[in-house]
């Protein structure tokens, strides 16, 4: 008999099962924001420098966030990155058309860390 009482949830450790899906979210986006430089240097041009290195800055963002799960500041952060990845549609249209997905993704993640954590 457990004194904690029962884990709404089921999880064995729920606080982990969270922290791996929102540093698994953020790695995710990690990759998908690298595989953009490419494209977007076609595409842009000779308009794409500043563009790339939003990218690049959002890269190291995303994996200083992804590291530091552990942390509350560290959930709003995610929650900060996409904003900023929204904003980056100024600089180019694709950088929006991510923001949007991720942005969806992060608020899904964020709605499951609230109905397992409580």
């Amino acid at each position: 008999m457990s004194s904690e009482g029962p884990r709404p949830s089921g999880l064995k450790n729920p606080q982990a099962a969270v922290r791996g899906l929102g540093a698994g979210t953020l790695a995710l986006e990690t990759v998908v924001l690298l595989l953009m430089v490419a494209p977007l240097k076609m595409i842009a041009g000779d308009r794409g420098g500043p563009a790339i290195i939003m990218v690049l800055v959002l890269v190291v963002l995303a994996v200083v966030l992804a590291g530091s799960m552990r942390r509350n500041w560290a959930w709003a952060g995610g929650a900060v990155l996409q904003v900023l990845l929204l904003l980056g549609g100024f600089l180019h249209w694709t950088l929006a058309a991510v923001g949007v997905i991720f942005g969806l993704t992060w608020a899904y993640v964020l709605h499951v860390r609230r109905t397992i954590l409580g």
